[in-house]
């Protein structure tokens, strides 16, 4: 079973985008779009990244 990370590759601002684009294997782009539209339309989308942001663990060295 894969695990979610954050991404250390594909990151713009925390990596929860990037992780979640390699964790179900799509363009992280989706997931962005994703969040910005949550953030315009109630300002769920900032809360969620950030709570992301805090609970994904980074992947591990080595």
């Amino acid at each position: 079973m894969k695990k979610l990370y954050l991404s250390d590759a594909d990151r713009k601002i925390g990596g929860v985008c990037g992780g979640l684009g390699e964790h179900f294997e799509k363009d992280p782009i989706i997931f962005r779009i994703i969040f910005v539209i949550l953030f315009l339309t109630g300002g769920v989308g900032l809360l969620a990244y950030i709570i992301m942001w805090l609970v994904i663990p980074r992947r591990p060295k080595g």
